[in-house]
C-alpha cells in the first residue's frame, strides 16, 4: 500500500480543522494508518517556529518570514511526512507549500518563483497528491474565528483578499492537484464533496 499525501488550504476560519478530522476518521474506518499534522508546528522545531511566526516575532521582514516557514517545512517533511509516506500512511497536513505561495507571494507580495523555489528546495520537491482548497470570502470566514487573532490573521482585509486570490490562482494553474471546495456551504455538503474525491485516492 503506497502512502498518500493530502493537504488542506484556505484563509483562516474556513473550517480546515473540521474537514481534516472528518477525513482522518473516514480513512481510519477503512483501515488506513493516518498521520495528521500541520504547518507551522508539526515538529518540536516547528512548534518553536510557530510561536515566533504567529505570536512573538514582531515585525518580521517578508524574506525572513519566508525563510522561517521554509525551515519549518524542511524539518516537517524530513521528520514526519516522508517517514509516514514510506510506511504507507495517509498524511493529512493542515497547510503546506500552497500557504507559503499564497501568504508570502500573494499577501506579502514576494514573487511566486522565489517562494516556490525555496519551498521545493526545502522539501526536495515533495508535493501533495491532493490539496483541498476550502474557499470563502475572508470577511465571512474571519467572523468564524473563536480565538484571538495571530500575526497572520491580524494582517488586514486587503492582505486576506490578496491571499485568497493567490490561492484561487494556484488552483487554476494546477487543477489536477488542487480541488476548490466552497467552504460557505454547510459542513456536511463540504464533507460530501471531499469524501467523493477522497474515495478515489484511498482506493489507489
Amino acid at each position: 500500500m503506497s502512502g498518500i499525501f493530502v493537504s488542506f488550504e484556505g484563509v483562516d476560519g474556513v473550517g480546515k480543522s473540521t474537514q481534516v478530522e472528518r477525513l482522518k476518521e473516514y480513512a481510519e474506518e477503512r483501515g488506513r494508518e493516518v498521520v495528521v499534522t500541520r504547518e507551522p508546528g508539526g515538529t518540536t522545531l516547528g512548534v518553536a517556529l510557530r510561536q515566533l511566526l504567529l505570536h512573538d516575532g514582531g515585525d518580521i521582514a517578508p524574506r525572513a518570514e519566508a525563510l522561517l516557514f521554509a525551515a519549518d517545512r524542511a524539518q516537517h517533511v524530513a521528520e514526519v511526512i516522508r517517514p509516514a509516506l514510506a510506511r504507507g500512511a495517509l498524511v493529512i497536513s493542515d497547510r503546506y507549500i500552497d500557504s507559503s505561495l499564497a501568504y508570502q507571494a500573494g499577501g506579502r507580495e514576494l514573487t511566486q518563483d522565489e517562494v516556490r523555489n525555496l519551498s521545493l528546495w526545502a522539501t526536495n520537491d515533495l508535493l501533495p497528491d491532493r490539496t483541498y482548497l476550502l474557499d470563502m470570502d475572508p470577511a465571512a470566514s474571519h467572523n468564524r474565528l473563536e480565538h484571538s487573532e495571530d500575526r497572520m490573521e491580524s494582517a488586514g482585509q486587503e492582505f486576506q483578499k490578496r491571499t485568497r486570490q493567490a490561492f484561487l490562482d494556484l488552483a487554476s494553474h494546477e487543477p489536477s492537484r488542487l480541488m476548490v471546495v466552497d467552504a460557505a456551504k454547510p459542513i456536511e455538503k463540504v464533507w460530501n464533496q471531499i469524501r467523493g474525491d477522497a474515495d478515489g485516492l484511498l482506493a489507489s
